[in-house]
């Protein structure tokens, strides 16, 4: 009776001393820096239900114990649990996949969705007027989920199916289609290019560990692209040789880098990336964008991944002005592509000079999930100063909002 009493007084002791030894510790640390324990900010805050809830979270994130042991419950749960927390699910084969894009795909959308800032139809049919107006093509390209593409790296259970399209992404299609909005359909190229690989061995289209295409999925994207600008005739054949040439690297998935945990970093590895990169036939030159084109490419990381970052000029960007045969302009919107991208245009109005076809990308998750959602954004005038107003007749018929 006496021990299992002492044992009891021993635990109790135990963890008050765990319970009252941690916040003594971060306070003790903060003193040391010379700074207020950040503990006692409750007492500078008006009590209501949001100030405790973002003193909590203030709390959590200014923990130095917390930042210590994060990252091995993190490493513990990915190894022995399969469990990639609130950024990542764990696939198979090694695969890595964004949770916002497993959501889009399998959840119900908000009972608001297709209403206001929400639906992404107004705001394109939007640009492609204004577009219009200035005799410029816009051409759509969204960009797949990974999840989309390969439902089958999810789960066993998810079957041998080609591709994933989501219920808002069909609908989208299908409004876009029955609006006259010129569509390349990624969705349609990468369940054949899945099916070829099969009996080919060919290389996947997406990364392992990223949320990203691989150099595979941006080539046959680009080449789709060219293609169909070529086929409407709304770009002049080019007269630039480009070439290619490998520059393959090695490194962590975005998706990894996401979950903030150096163990799970060094347990699962960089990967390698086979790239290449297009350079200037005649000078070697890797390739450069020019801001008097006939194209302009608007998007989000997919254009950014391997052209702006490591290795350069490897993406989508220097490999469609590579299949046009001739450079392009681009402007890009990390995470960005739905109403982003086109603000930075408001705020950029000489990128138009010129140009005959907007390319714009976004990701399909998108849809759904845009930052700052789908905005109407006016264009301003395009005309530099002291240009003589737009000649009559240049701008694209429309009729009944069809161009």
């Amino acid at each position: 009776m006496g021990s299992t009493r002492g044992a009891s007084v021993f635990a109790a002791i135990g963890f008050a001393a765990v319970i009252a030894g941690v916040p003594a510790m971060q306070a003790a640390w903060e003193m040391r820096r010379g700074e207020w324990p950040q503990a006692l900010d409750v007492l500078c805050r008006v009590p209501t239900v949001a100030n405790r809830r973002a003193y909590q979270a203030d709390l959590e994130e200014a923990s130095v114990v917390a930042g210590q042991l994060r990252p091995w419950v993190q490493y513990a749960q990915f190894a022995l649990l399969r469990d990639g927390g609130a950024k990542a699910v764990v696939g198979r084969d090694g695969w890595l996949f964004y949770r916002p894009g497993l959501e889009y795909l399998t959840g119900r959308p908000p009972p608001d969705q297709g209403c206001g800032d929400a639906d992404p139809l107004p705001a394109i049919l939007a640009f492609r007027d204004q577009l219009a107006a200035r005799g410029i093509h816009l051409v759509l390209m969204p960009a797949p989920n990974k999840e989309s593409i390969y439902p089958e790296r999810l789960s066993g259970r998810a079957g041998p199916a080609p591709v994933a399209v989501g219920r808002q992404t069909r609908q989208l299609l299908v409004r876009l289609r029955e609006a006259r909005v010129e569509v390349v359909d990624l969705f349609d190229v990468f369940r054949q290019a899945k099916h070829e690989q099969a009996a080919s061995g060919a290389r996947a289209l997406y990364l392992a560990q990223d949320t990203h295409w691989s150099p595979a999925g941006v080539a046959l994207a680009a080449t789709v692209a060219a293609e169909r600008l070529r086929a409407r005739g709304w770009v002049a054949p080019g007269t630039v040789r480009y070439g290619l040439r490998p520059a393959p690297l090695r490194r962590g998935g975005d998706v990894v880098r996401m979950l903030q945990a150096p163990p799970i970093e060094r347990l699962v590895g960089p990967e390698t990336i086979p790239c290449e990169q297009v350079f200037l036939g005649d000078t070697g030159e890797p390739y450069k964008d020019t801001p008097d084109a006939e194209v302009l490419v608007l998007g989000d990381s997919f254009l950014r991944i391997y052209e702006q970052d490591e290795p350069g000029s490897a993406g989508f960007v220097a490999h469609l002005a590579r299949r046009l045969g001739q450079p392009v302009t681009s402007l890009i919107s990390d995470g960005g592509g739905a109403t982003l991208v086109r603000q930075e245009l408001h705020r950029r109005p000489g990128l138009l000079a010129k140009k005959r076809v907007v390319l714009w990308e976004f990701v399909e998750r998108d849809i759904r999930f845009a930052a700052e959602g789908w905005q109407v954004v006016p264009l301003p005038d395009a005309r530099a100063p002291g240009e003589p107003p737009q000649e009559e007749g240049r701008a694209l018929r429309t009729v009944g909002g069809v161009s």
